[in-house]
């Protein structure tokens, strides 16, 4: 191994001005066969803290055999011992090039980790697998009396099998899904979520062999998918988010620039307690010629309590399933008042276990039932880790003497300014965007369809517990063509918050969203759906009902609904198509509600 390493590495000592940062290089060179252990030896056996790695262009093959264990918490995926092929800590700079090389992974592993590094640049590689963590088959016939759909399998490229009347798969490195789990029908030509789908947990009580390659699934369904689709299936929601492609955590100025992920085993991009991203002219999408309908298993991008300014620009995302971004802080519950300084916290959800919710120094905002607004303001002075769901905090500042068991606790500091512009977002399970952050965001000249609603606001104090209440928000210049065609009723715009039955949800929560000059082409007719905004300006949009996209599923829906809204102005927006009525206000919202100089709209319902 020694020699091997030798000859496929050449490690040079250069300070260099025109390479920002990088004092050790450390060409790779291109070689068939498992690349793992070079990789890893040559990052281990690094003599700086500034690295770069460039890749004689190739493709690399990575195997989990000789990767690193480590027992990792990597928030909205499963925690647990994982195999990581790059780990990066405690770098002060580490800079890899590709040179449009392709890296291809098999089994379970964490391709990417960067832990406490500054000054990341990853640029010019995409990133795959040698067969999918998928399940996939075409619709042949369905029986909705007697419960059962015929499914052909794919074959080429996948790996499972029957035995006594049960699929496992992947079946990889003695692994697999212990049912079919999270299952969602596609468009067989476009690779789009197929129209109205809807989805489902699949659990057949057995399959069955059939003639010409036919599996039986013996399941009754609420929802049958449409004879023609192509079902795929990506197992239990416990087990089916290994790791992102590329995670960093407590790290800052990471940098992005064609890179492209065509399968990842969780979400494409996942950043945690991150300061200063970019992510450029890069993807999650499905590589040319790939008989799959889905790249990775989660979202494409995912930011957790992240700071500083954060840009995604004239990206590509496509066939994920789940969002295409969610930028989000955390809440946390209290669980404990332990004296007038100290209080303990838990995490909500599963997949928040072990999450770091505030360091020293970090400002955090105190909620109070019943009302989900943001009030006093105090300083951690002490974080003690009780485990991986409970944390004790200590304050520069006595707490309030009305915070009690229940409240919530918010992290003022770790929120991002964000832009989203020039992207193109599409044919994937769930929403485009997902934002919730009270600084800027701006979301600008993007390409959007989705499945559910392509922009959603939602804070949640319970379930997934992601914060906040956004407050300065400018949707501008986007076309949004084919959106919230799932079967369940969604929005292009949907403000929702979901707030714990100890909250009151009649108070305001949300505010100062402006939503302008858009153009949207739609075959249903919800456009808008806003619940307690508190501001919020829709104008200069011009609406095209386009039934060539598809029977309408919900077709007597309002186009504008506002639930205890305040402060809104609907106005120079122009409708094309059939209107029974176009907006809908309860009480509340109509008391300082402006509608002027729109065309093609009927009265206010």
């Amino acid at each position: 191994m020694k020699n091997k390493l030798i000859a496929l590495i050449s490690i040079l000592f250069l300070s260099i001005s025109f390479q920002a940062y990088a004092t050790e290089v450390i060409k790779i060179k291109h070689a068939k066969g498992d690349m793992t252990s070079i990789v890893r030896e040559a990052i281990e056996n690094a003599k700086e803290k500034d690295i770069q790695l460039v890749f004689e262009k190739g493709t690399y093959t990575f195997l989990l055999d000789y990767a690193m264990d480590r027992y990792c918490f990597i928030t909205n995926h499963g925690n647990g011992l994982k195999k990581i092929i790059f780990r990066f800590e405690g770098f002060n700079s580490v800079a890899i090039d590709g040179n449009g090389s392709e890296f291809v992974f098999s089994g379970q592993v964490a391709p990417f980790q960067f832990d406490n590094c500054n000054n990341i640049e990853v640029k010019n590689l995409s990133i795959d697998w040698d067969i999918p963590f998928s399940f996939q088959g075409e619709v042949m016939a369905v029986n909705k009396e007697e419960g059962w759909r015929d499914i052909k399998p794919f074959t080429e490229g996948f790996s499972w099998s029957l035995k006594k009347g049960r699929i496992t798969f992947p079946n990889i490195n003695h692994f697999h899904f212990s049912e079919m789990g999270s299952t969602l029908a596609f468009d067989k030509e476009t690779k789009a979520v197929a129209h109205g789908a809807w989805d489902m947990g699949s659990r057949p009580r057995w399959v069955e062999k059939r003639p010409n390659g036919i599996l039986r699934f013996h399941e009754p369904l609420k929802h049958y998918p449409t004879v023609g689709t192509i079902l795929h299936s990506k197992g239990p929601h416990e087990q089916n988010r290994y790791a992102p492609a590329f995670q960093v955590t407590n790290s800052s100025n990471a940098n992005f620039k064609n890179v492209v992920v065509h399968h990842a085993l969780g979400m494409g991009f996942l950043f945690e307690r991150t300061s200063d991203i970019n992510i450029l002219n890069s993807g999650v999408y499905l590589k040319e010629g790939t008989n799959r309908v889905v790249s990775s298993i989660a979202d494409a991008t995912h930011f957790a309590n992240c700071k500083g300014d954060i840009l995604i620009e004239d990206c590509r995302f496509e066939n994920m399933l789940d969002d295409g971004t969610n930028v989000h802080g955390t809440y946390v519950k209290v669980n404990k008042i332990i004296d007038k300084y100290t209080v303990r916290v838990g995490l909500g959800h599963f997949e928040q276990m072990g999450f770091e919710f505030a360091g020293e120094k970090d400002e955090v905002w105190l909620i109070h039932n019943p009302s989900p607004k943001r009030a006093s303001v105090n300083e951690v002075s002490k974080v003690k880790y009780v485990n991986d769901k409970f944390t004790d905090l200590t304050f520069k500042n006595k707490i309030p003497s009305q915070l009690a068991e229940g409240d919530i606790i918010e992290n003022k500091t770790w929120n991002p300014v964000f832009t989203m512009r020039g992207n193109t977002i599409r044919n994937h399970r769930a929403r485009n965007i997902i934002i919730k952050t009270p600084k800027k965001i701006v979301i600008e000249n993007n390409e959007l369809s989705s499945m559910m609603s392509s922009i959603l606001f939602r804070g949640e104090t319970f379930f997934w517990y992601e914060s906040g209440a956004v407050e300065d928000v400018l949707i501008r210049n986007n076309n949004f063509n084919y959106v919230a065609y799932s079967g369940a009723e969604h929005a292009i715009m949907y403000v929702t918050p979901r707030l714990a039955k100890t909250f009151d949800v009649t108070e305001l929560y949300d505010k100062n969203i402006r939503f302008e000059n858009n153009t949207i082409r739609t075959f249903d007719s919800r456009i808008i759906i806003a619940d307690r905004v508190d501001g919020l300006k829709i104008t200069g949009n011009k609406i095209i009902q386009d039934k060539s996209q598809g029977a309408a599923l919900y077709p007597d829906a309002p186009i504008f609904d506002l639930i205890n809204c305040n402060n809104v102005e609907i106005s120079k927006n122009t409708y094309e198509g059939p209107t029974e009525y176009s907006i809908k206000a309860d009480k509340k919202s109509s008391k300082n509600l402006k509608i002027k100089r729109n065309k093609g709209f009927k009265n206010l319902k």
